[in-house]
């Protein structure tokens, strides 16, 4: 996949954890409606496959770095703007799970969970404002069900709960600003995220395009139009 659609004034995204799953579903439909894009990602082999299996688009630019280190994620929205000269979307979608409870699982992993899926997005969100307050831009957090629904022992879930509120009290401060705030909630899908899980979990899952679907559609709403919060789960899902 090549892109020849982006121009020097096209929006431009940012797109944590975006060399798979939903992240690089995003940055592909992304490309795809002409923006230009960065992923960043942990892995500078996953990030360099990507690119290589887009075609090594002009539009597309890859980071490697941690979403939960502030040095990383300023030095990707700084290399950012010196690519493409300005910054409308950011995408916290980095995220990691343990797959354990709080009272029966291993402390070990907690730290990395919590800082990756908690103070990773408050991170982008310092680095980028300045940048998003120029294009009036938006921030999309991607969050979870579990962020909404309770389940026993979840301490995932927990950072997800973390989220949605970092969500809406982000909005508060920001929409004076002209900036948006989104808040996608998938339900089950199946990505790269159950592979420490060992099995994807029973019933039926959601694809990964199917919910860039729903951050591509909250990001290119009108001008003035704020969709705050997007719950998206498979039919058959019950919680």
């Amino acid at each position: 996949m090549t892109d020849s659609s982006s121009t020097p004034d096209s929006p431009v995204a940012l797109i944590t954890g975006g060399g798979s799953g939903i992240g690089a579903a995003v940055a592909r439909q992304l490309l795809a409606a002409g923006y230009r894009v960065t992923v960043t990602g942990r892995g500078e082999e996953r990030l360099r496959a990507f690119a290589v299996e887009l075609g090594e688009p002009a539009g597309l630019l890859t980071v490697a770095g941690n979403a939960a280190d502030y040095d990383c994620v300023q030095s990707a929205v700084d290399r950012t703007l010196k690519e493409y000269g300005r910054l409308d979307t950011v995408v916290a979608n980095a995220g990691t799970a343990t797959h354990d409870s709080v009272a029966e699982g291993d402390p070990a992993g907690w730290t990395d969970m919590v800082l990756t899926n908690v103070l990773g997005p408050a991170l982008l969100i310092r680095a980028s404002i300045d940048a998003l307050k120029e294009t009036r831009g938006r921030i999309v957090l991607v969050g979870s069900v579990a962020g909404f629904v309770p389940t026993p022992g979840n301490i995932y879930g927990a950072t997800k709960w973390a989220v949605t509120g970092l969500a809406e009290n982000t909005r508060r401060q920001v929409t004076e600003w002209g900036v948006g705030v989104t808040l996608i909630a998938p339900g089950r899908v199946e990505t790269p995220f159950w592979d420490s899980y060992g099995s994807l979990p029973p019933g039926q899952l959601l694809t990964a395009d199917q919910i860039a679907d729903s951050v591509v559609w909250a990001i290119r709403q009108p001008a003035g139009v704020d969709v705050n919060t997007v719950v998206v789960r498979p039919i058959g899902q019950p919680n």
